[in-house]
């Protein structure tokens, strides 16, 4: 029997029972389309949260400060501590002492309620220093930048200013802050959402302004966080070096495990983020990976009832002369066009999946070439593997004894 001649065969015998075949491949696609999507999820989320970490600047350093500790013992964990101030900022901008930072921005941020007219909206606002536009790669969309002179210059984000006067068009309009009156410079360029907030959503007013006037008390020269840019990605390891040196020196500290602040760079936000995902990934394949055991189990079970419902048609062909290796052959392409039928629809709803589901979740999926190919190619060797057993054990029928068979 000729190859053409088998495939003929082995088709039309799929035909004689479509919906059996149809359960079967249905099996076996469910697997394959939810392989392609929890991989291309995983990858997905992967992407998006590396995008918003270097958005920020891949050649960029966090320095948080330390943490407290209460009477009782009780630990806040590194950011809890008033222990990085705006001379630690004005330190590692020097040139001289940190000749790998080509600049330095400072924050102190605050959760505050603004008021404009009669409406009132509740933001965070951040005082910043002169190069945060530049450190923090942000730009001003509407209007110009604050004046660090001026204690009465405001910036506002979009979302900041569409909830106050329902439009972002605002610039030289008057918002009060604490009882203090600011005018509105400009609005900032939309950076849209991270993982935890709306970047949109923010007011920044001059550091000496946040100090002195919105926060005040003891802790008036402490700042929330210190963005520090390497002059290049390649000189990243050694700003860091230099930044924590020099932080060591100021702070009085002189082993660097008792450090009151913390330095994390970009490089290690996104590797820590990917191994999570890539492990959560794994996991969300292999969950979907039993359902394609389920559909290989289902394709032998399909292939056995076959084999005892054709007894004595295989019991005619080989009276006739057909060999146990065609026999076997045979029933290993019935088994193979049912794998490869499900691979095949199963990627291609995986596919449209990945393009339609996106517009429902809040993430995105990563359509992985990899996955595709394998996919099928997997779900093509299901149906060789779980077909070799009803093709051995139909190729071994005795010519007699399966003409006999009623």
């Amino acid at each position: 029997m000729t190859w053409s001649e088998t495939l003929s065969t082995a088709w039309h015998a799929i035909r004689s029972h479509t919906m059996r075949s149809l359960l079967t491949v249905l099996g076996i696609l469910i697997g394959i389309a939810a392989v392609i999507l929890t991989v291309g999820l995983g990858l997905g989320t992967q992407k998006d949260v590396s995008a918003d970490i270097t958005s920020l600047g891949s050649n960029l350093l966090i320095v948080t400060p330390g943490s407290t500790t209460s009477t009782s013992g009780v630990r806040g964990g590194f950011g809890s501590a008033a222990t990085l101030t705006i001379s630690d900022a004005e330190a590692l901008a020097s040139a001289v002492a940190a000749p790998d930072i080509e600049a330095v921005a400072a924050e102190k941020e605050s959760s505050l309620s603004l008021e404009a007219g009669d409406t009132n909206w509740t933001t965070t606002v951040v005082g910043v220093t002169s190069d945060w536009l530049q450190v923090r790669s942000r730009e001003v969309a509407l209007g110009s930048a604050i004046d660090q002179d001026s204690s009465t210059d405001l910036m506002l984000g979009a979302t900041t200013a569409t909830e106050l006067f329902g439009t972002t068009n605002v610039v030289g309009q008057s918002v009060v802050i604490s009882d203090q009156t600011f005018t509105v410079t400009g609005v900032l360029a939309s950076e849209g959402s991270n993982s935890t907030s709306d970047l949109d959503d923010i007011a920044v007013v001059p550091m000496s302004t946040m100090s002195n006037l919105l926060v005040g008390g003891s802790t008036r020269n402490t700042v929330s966080t210190v963005y520090v840019k390497a002059a290049s990605t390649d000189q990243i390891s050694a700003a860091y070096q230099e930044a924590q040196q020099l932080l060591l020196n100021l702070h009085g500290v002189t082993d660097s495990d008792n450090a009151d602040f913390s330095i994390s760079s970009q490089d290690s936000l996104v590797s820590t983020a990917t191994s999570v995902y890539r492990t959560l990934t794994v996991l969300l394949a292999g969950v979907a990976g039993l359902s394609l055991l389920v559909g290989g189990i289902g394709v032998m079970n399909i292939m056995l009832v076959s084999v005892t419902e054709r007894t004595r048609e295989i019991g005619l062909r080989k009276a006739l002369g057909a060999p146990p290796g065609a026999i076997r052959r045979q029933f290993l392409t019935e088994a193979s066009i049912l794998g490869l039928a499900g691979g095949l629809i199963g990627a291609g709803l995986g596919i449209a999946g990945a393009k339609l589901l996106p517009r429902l979740l809040d993430s995105s999926i990563v359509i992985s070439n990899l996955a595709v190919v394998g996919s099928i190619g997997i779900a093509l060797a299901i149906g060789l593997i779980f077909g070799v057993y009803p093709a051995v054990r139909a190729a071994r029928l005795a010519p007699i004894d399966a003409l006999r068979t009623e």
